[in-house]
């Protein structure tokens, strides 16, 4: 009898299942502190704007609690539902990004990237759907050609999937950062997918190539590419234009450098009172680095790079294909967004418009990066614990 009890618990506990709350702890923290930064950021331009100092913060906030109640409904669905959906999520963003020339588009800072949602007073960045899009559509396609992708024409035919939506968001948006996202994202699926390495080492040396050229030929002086040129210029010299093209890089950097190791105290920014556009934005890990100092960064830092490594130990133990591929698509947005957006605040790239992700104000980023999370607690829950 003992024995038979001894063996019926032993079925018991290998029959439970894995949840994550180190992951869910990382993302509510992230979003936590990034509401607090926000109404720090933004709460004398919100004054001024809005005669209401927590107006970004109350927008935050409302999208925040939408991103976490579908982050539960994804959690608890389980991750093989939406395989059905995939070529409808790649469908639909494609469909999706045109509308913001319509009527329905929304126009801010002179550019025109998203969609209004009538009756609940919040926006819709089409970008932001067709990365959760992109993701799925790329993993179901991994599962399906399986050992096709390590050929050069399995290869060539997944590098070349999102192209059409990265041209999209590019020509129709001008949103060159998210194109950068998306295309990044597909890189790295395929690369996880396929063992075979060297072709990534040619397409790297390749684009590394390409960039070396088109800086080369800015500071020969072509007008080639115009906009973006100015930016690499500005990049390279930041005091070549300060009233204009570097205007927002100096700022930043002035922010970071005032910190020093242990910051100026929470609130207390200068940057933020009008001189640093975008401080809540775009910009705000300036500002944490103002307020918090290097201390803040470095633990804001650590904290994604816990959020990045919990993630990698869902992918390792996940229960099949679909389920890693899911979760390292969702690790390589978080981490090629949050690598971008430090290195344009840092200057250490020429500057372009990327948010940090959980933390800078947007509500279609922070509510999509909560759905992703969704996912990747979903197949957490499927992974089986058994005894070692």
């Amino acid at each position: 009898m003992a024995a038979q009890r001894t063996a019926r618990r032993k079925r018991k506990e290998q029959s439970e299942y894995y949840f994550d709350y180190s992951l869910l702890f990382i993302v509510l923290f992230l979003l936590g502190f990034g509401l607090v930064m926000i109404y720090s950021a933004s709460s004398y331009t919100a004054g001024q704007a809005y005669n209401d100092e927590a107006f970004y913060l109350k927008k935050q906030l409302i999208a925040s609690v939408i991103g976490l109640v579908a982050m539960i409904v994804v959690a608890n669905i389980p991750y093989h539902v939406w395989e059905r959906f995939a070529t409808l999520a790649y469908v639909g963003s494609m469909a999706l990004i045109p509308l913001v020339l319509t009527p329905l588009g929304v126009e801010s800072h002179g550019a025109r990237r998203w969609i209004e949602i009538p009756g609940i007073g919040l926006n819709l960045q089409p970008a932001e759907v067709a990365k959760l899009g992109m993701i799925l559509f790329l993993a179901t396609m991994v599962c399906k050609i399986g050992k096709g992708v390590r050929t050069m024409k399995g290869f060539l035919f997944m590098v070349a999937l999102p192209m059409p939506i990265v041209l999209e968001i590019y020509l129709i948006t001008k949103n060159l950062s998210s194109a950068i996202i998306i295309l990044g994202i597909s890189v790295l699926m395929v690369f996880v997918a396929s063992p075979d390495y060297r072709k990534f080492v040619i397409m790297a040396l390749g684009v590394l190539a390409l960039a070396a050229l088109v800086v080369y030929l800015v500071m020969s002086g072509s007008e080639l590419f115009a906009f973006r040129g100015r930016r690499i210029r500005g990049w390279l010299d930041p005091e070549s234009d300060p009233e204009y093209t570097t205007f927002q890089t100096l700022q930043a950097l002035y922010a970071i450098g005032s910190g020093g190791v242990w910051g100026k105290g929470l609130g207390q920014s200068m940057q933020k009172l009008s001189f640093l556009p975008e401080a809540q934005n775009d910009m705000i890990f300036s500002i944490i680095c103002e307020e918090l100092g290097l201390f803040g960064a470095v633990a804001i830092i650590l904290m994604f790079i816990l959020l990045l490594w919990r993630m990698m130990i869902i992918a390792n133990n996940a229960t099949d294909l679909f389920g890693a591929m899911l979760v390292v698509g969702v690790m390589g947005h978080i981490a090629i967004q949050s690598i971008l957006n430090i290195a344009v605040v840092t200057n250490s790239i020429p500057n372009t418009g990327i948010s940090l992700p959980f933390i800078s104000y947007g509500g279609s980023s922070v509510m999509f990066l909560l759905i992703e999370i969704g996912l990747v607690l979903s197949v957490a829950k499927r992974i089986q614990l058994r005894e070692l």
